[in-house]
């Protein structure tokens, strides 16, 4: 009897090695306690036309973990962009009041004094700064004295570069797609093989366009080096001032005043009165400002559905005429060729998601794009009155907004059929806005490191099959085995 156990421990041993085995390496190694405290952290994005205030959080533990920084809430505040009260800076910092309040309650009042809160703005105060430094400091002066008086760990309001705002950009949506690292199933970091996406944002004031390169980038001042992670990205960025959508409509406006009288883009059947110092204030329009004029007089504008003016109206903003590099997007700015796929967001996906859901166009092809925006140019006023009632005050401008997406992407940027099909127009990734604003949060904060996370890393792929495999083999070799003596077990002894 106790050589019939004895012999029964062999395989049991085997069987018991296999099985663990299998179960340390399929099991993530996560923590299995009660979940961790939350660290929270608040960005108020302050663009020329609005403000939005985001409120992320994370695992107070595994600040240098990838994937786990999500989305709490949101705000958006009421009014214009910062940038609207130059004559009235205490009116910037009080704009700003509702979402701070509401930031209050979203946060867990025993984490005010750690959650770090940043504001940073964009092209509308670029503009500012370039046209009264003084204005630009005082409103920034205005709110950073509100910002203060709230319990957060308030760390600052500054203006961004185009060239931050468009790196921060591509940092937030790869970020956010697990495309510079991942946590994978089998509790072990690894480095997804389908390459980063470019990002692509269209603004109030400035539109980017940011993407990973292995071409020669020729102008110095276009190209950024990354390091996330261990790894090194060479990314290739720009930002156009002035081509927002925003100041690109005022800069149409002030083009149709001067050369119909009428307005193309707009609907036939719409009209309106245009103040001439709405038109001509921005530096955007400076070029086509008159010497004299009556900044107070109002001009009755109407629309006439015209698609081949209009067309001709956006391709006056693009000068392809000189480029002292090998090649240029436009206004004699290097660009490599375009690589990859591509995420749009901000204006781009709200003017793309206009045509495919209030007008039920298809939009797949640079050919359907275009084909879309001459549908959408071709609208009377009664008719994208009737399709959308509630966007009254967008409507007018959807035709040329449309117009000048499809210019800057297909002539402007240089996307072809080809390469627009990677084009993903797109608000959120998971419940996270796509923007600079979560990239820019994640840099000051420090949760991407430089180096990869090699204490938390766990067996490597090969390694990790080739011992799946062993432990899987032990373990149909214990079941053999036991099978094989519950046989001879059975059979008859020969004397």
């Amino acid at each position: 009897m106790a050589r019939k156990v004895l012999s029964l421990l062999p395989p049991l041993l085997l069987a018991a090695t296999g099985l663990l085995g299998l179960l340390l390496l399929c099991v993530p190694t996560r923590d299995v306690r009660e979940p961790p405290a939350l660290k929270y952290g608040i960005v108020l994005d302050a663009g020329s036309s609005h403000t939005s205030m985001f409120i992320y959080k994370w695992p107070a533990d595994k600040e240098n973990d990838t994937g786990i920084v999500g989305q709490h809430s949101s705000c958006d505040v009421h009014g214009g962009g910062i940038s609207s009260y130059a004559d009235n800076p205490p009116g910037a910092g009080q704009s700003l009041v509702e979402c701070l309040d509401q930031a209050l309650q979203d946060v867990p009042k025993e984490r005010h004094s750690g959650t770090p809160l940043y504001l940073g703005a964009t092209a509308g105060m670029r503009l500012l700064n370039l046209t009264s430094p003084e204005a630009s400091a005082n409103v920034l002066a205005a709110v950073t004295q509100t910002l203060t008086q709230y319990p957060f760990d308030f760390r600052g309001a500054r203006i961004l570069s185009g060239q931050d705002e468009g790196v921060f950009g591509w940092v937030t949506a790869n970020y956010l797609l697990e495309n510079f690292i991942k946590y994978g199933w089998v509790g072990r970091w690894f480095r997804p093989r389908k390459g980063t996406l470019g990002a692509m944002d269209l603004g109030g004031a400035s539109t980017q366009i940011t993407f990973e390169t292995a071409s020669p980038i020729e102008d110095p001042t276009s190209e950024v080096q990354l390091r996330l992670y261990g790894q090194l990205y060479r990314v290739y960025t720009h930002s156009f001032l002035c081509y927002g959508r925003d100041q690109v409509l005022r800069r149409l406006l002030a083009s149709a005043l001067q050369a119909h009288g009428f307005h193309p883009c707009w609907p036939r059947g719409y009209s309106t009165h245009v103040l001439l110092r709405d038109v001509y204030e921005s530096p955007c329009t400076a070029a086509q400002r008159p010497q004299t004029f009556n900044s107070s007089a109002r001009i009755s504008l109407s629309g006439r559905s015209d698609p081949a003016l209009c067309r001709g109206l956006i391709s006056q903003l693009f000068n392809f005429s000189s480029c002292r590099f090998s090649r240029c997007s436009f206004n004699g700015i290097f660009q490599p060729p375009v690589a990859g796929n591509f995420i749009a967001f901000s204006a781009f996906f709200y003017t793309v998601d206009f045509l495919r859901t209030v007008m039920r166009l298809p939009v797949a092809t640079l050919q359907q794009l275009e084909a879309a925006v001459v549908t959408v140019c071709n609208q009377t006023w009664s008719e994208l009155l009737a399709r959308a009632p509630g966007e009254r005050a967008r409507l007018p401008d959807y035709c040329a907004g449309a117009m000048f997406v499809q210019q800057l992407l297909s002539r402007g940027y240089r996307f072809d059929e080809r390469t627009f099909g990677g084009v993903t127009f797109q608000k959120k990734a998971g419940d996270t806005a796509v923007g600079w604003a979560l990239g820019y949060m994640l840099n000051l904060t420090n949760l991407i490191p430089a180096d990869p996370p090699g204490l938390r890393k766990g067996t490597d792929f090969s390694s990790w099959v080739v011992l799946l495999l062993l432990f899987a083999a032990m373990l149909l070799a214990a079941f053999v085995l036991l099978l094989r003596q519950a046989r001879s077990a059975k059979s008859p002894s020969v004397i």
